[in-house]
């Protein structure tokens, strides 16, 4: 089984109090948490990455326990391996798209240099096209660039699965329809798991070989596309 997740926390503030309350158990490769706004989506990726602490629970990927209350494991998000892609992208604003990239790499607290050289580093530039772009800060960026950025730094550790949060929300319809298929053929090269949470239909349409529904902090129904799933 790829993901097996099944995981309680109680948010509260002076604002909102909000039950999560998610389980499910897939083997598909490309999996989309999908509803709307609010559901609880992020939340859930946020724990799986490590980044937040269910109440209760477990979280395994492909058999190895990332975090089991009953058994006190919990791995910090280091020790997950799993390369996690913010909806605006979070690269740093004082490093080139080269040293964003080689960040992932570079072990303690030091930023890369700027003439950094490292063979993942560079085959990443070439695989996302951003060879021109790579001395240049993310200001100077375009949203598809801004994305690509986001991706390499992503996979340039060889990470165990990709999650990304709404990854094309930010972004025009066009460049939408362009990035999804680059990302699409970018999963199936690195052949990892991933996991893409959307309120968007056509991201299920061009992602989802199933698709977990969450509502109101929980999971309502699974969808899953057999033809997908077949060898």
């Amino acid at each position: 089984m790829i993901w097996d997740v099944d995981v309680r926390k109680h948010f509260e503030n002076s604002k909102r109090s909000f039950k999560l309350d998610v389980r499910f158990r897939s083997n598909a490769r490309r999996l989309v948490l999908f509803g709307p706004s609010g559901a609880g989506k992020s939340q859930t990726l946020k724990i799986i990455a490590g980044l937040s602490a269910p109440d209760y629970g477990h979280v395994r990927l492909e058999g190895l326990a990332l975090f089991d209350h009953l058994a006190r494991i919990d791995m910090r998000p280091q020790q997950r391996a799993l390369a996690y892609v913010f909806q605006d992208y979070a690269l740093f604003p004082h490093l080139t798209v080269l040293q964003n990239i080689a960040f992932a790499l570079h072990p303690g607290l030091m930023n890369p240099r700027r003439n950094v050289r490292h063979d993942s580093v560079t085959r990443w530039l070439e695989t996302f096209h951003l060879e021109p772009v790579a001395h240049q800060y993310p200001e100077q960026l375009s949203g598809g660039q801004h994305q690509r950025a986001a991706l390499a730094r992503a996979v340039v550790a060889e990470p165990r699965a990709l999650l990304l949060d709404e990854p094309f929300a930010a972004l025009d319809r066009a460049l939408r329809a362009h990035l999804r298929q680059e990302l699409v053929e970018l999963q199936s090269q690195l052949n990892i798991p991933l996991i893409l949470i959307t309120h968007d239909q056509e991201d299920v349409d061009c992602f989802a070989d199933a698709v977990i529904h969450i509502q109101d902090g929980r999971t309502i129904e699974e969808t899953v596309d057999h033809d997908a799933l077949a060898p």
